[in-house]
């Protein structure tokens, strides 16, 4: 690539484009940092550093050798990750600083930094241009590259751990309709929760999962009914049918374990919510700043993988019209049942509380929870006694609808 400013032509830029996606295809995790350069130089951006997010959303940590660790709060990258919104700042000597969030639809990869001697509306396009590029560049590259998530880890993972994260989806997906969110801790020794959040046509479906102990066997437990959750929906089946098929592929691969769990579909267009609870804590509803507890409470049933012989009822599918605005949170029992180092609980008001407070404050739904499960780590000294998975729905369609 040559050198070029601003103003070059919209045939130069495009055959700078293309050489970039070529490139970056081709390029190994040590020679990506330098393909990107090579492309933001040629076109007039200076210099451009991606950083990803660590597991844990504490840490904003550089591919490039050399460059420094960013805190997730009190910086100014940090700040254009909290609030997916541009940072532009003096670097001290007479250039710019800008800082862009790395984003994919609704999840949030990390930053990135451009250092420039000047910026003008057309450099700040293209920036956001590249910036978008790079989040599709990342997520392309991490299903195949090692290097990308061992630079989110800050420690070694135990193996169930492991076992379990290679099921999990992004912590957030979303589209102009609805955004569901998920937080999961502790990252490297999670025992036998998980989340999963998928679209087919206009249905979100979700699903929060909390296998019996906390070791390889509940691991693999959480992680065949993930499995069978996924073959029922692939395959068109409905939610009493989906249910079903995780019933069955546990009790006849896993007859020794169980799990509890709630398997949710929200008809996007409408607001339709369909649910069915397998031995676990209701889900709960906010709705314009107020926890309404008892709203999606229904009658308990048995946990997913016992014996036909012990429940001979079919499973129930529940049904309610969500508001616009409104939250539905899906937990397990880890997360109010964390404890300070006196011995008190987090507990459920604590936990809606902080969900409204922040939402309330302004915050984007995946913000809420990273800041919620901090504080819940912070009273306990980063010590669990169990996993805390959380996953929240936000329904908000458009206003013609």
């Amino acid at each position: 690539m040559v050198g070029a400013d601003a103003s070059i032509s919209a045939g130069t830029a495009e055959a700078l484009l293309e050489e970039l996606v070529r490139t970056s295809q081709e390029a190994s995790p040590a020679e990506l940092p330098e393909v990107l350069n090579r492309y933001v130089q040629a076109m007039g951006l200076g210099r451009v550093v991606v950083y990803l997010v660590d597991l844990q959303q504490r840490l904003l940590l550089p591919l490039d050798e050399g460059e420094e660790d960013m805190e997730a709060d009190g910086t100014l990258a940090g700040w254009a990750y909290r609030t997916d919104s541009l940072r532009v700042t003096e670097d001290g000597a007479g250039g710019l600083v800008v800082w862009l969030p790395l984003v994919n639809a609704a999840e949030r990869l990390g930053v990135v930094r451009f250092t420039m001697k000047t910026l003008d509306g057309h450099r700040l396009w293209r920036c956001r241009a590249l910036a978008s590029l790079l989040a599709l560049i990342v997520i392309s590259k991490r299903t195949y590259i090692d290097s990308i998530a061992q630079r989110c880890r800050t420690r070694p993972m135990q193996l169930h751990t492991e076992m379990l994260r290679a099921f999990l989806p992004p912590r957030s997906i979303g589209t102009g309709r609805v955004v569901s969110t998920a937080v999961v801790e502790p990252a490297y020794e999670l025992g036998g929760d998980a989340f999963d959040h998928s679209f087919t046509e206009d249905i979100l479906h979700a699903t929060i999962l909390d296998a019996m102990g906390h070791d390889l066997a509940s691991g693999l437990t959480t992680s065949v009914a993930m499995a069978g959750c996924r073959n029922a929906r692939r395959t068109g089946a409905d939610l009493a049918q989906l249910v079903t098929a995780v019933d069955e592929a546990l009790s006849r691969w896993l007859p020794d374990q169980f799990c509890t769990g709630i398997f949710a579909q929200l008809h996007m267009p409408t607001g339709v919510l369909r649910w069915c609870n397998c031995g676990h804590p209701a889900p709960l509803l906010i709705r314009r700043h107020r926890l309404h507890q008892k709203a999606l409470a229904r009658p308990p049933e048995p946990p997913l993988g016992l014996p036909a012989s012990m429940s001979s009822d079919p499973r129930q599918v529940h049904e309610t019209a969500l508001e616009p605005g409104d939250q539905i949170l899906l937990y397990t029992d880890g997360v109010v049942e964390a404890r300070d180092e006196g011995g008190e609980q987090f507990g459920l008001e604590r936990f809606t509380d902080y969900i409204i407070r922040s939402t309330a404050a302004g915050h984007t739904a995946s913000e809420v929870l990273r800041l919620l499960i901090h504080a819940i780590l912070d009273q306990g000294k980063n010590e669990l006694s169990d996993d805390a998975t959380i996953l929240m729905i936000e329904w908000q369609p458009p206003l013609a609808e």
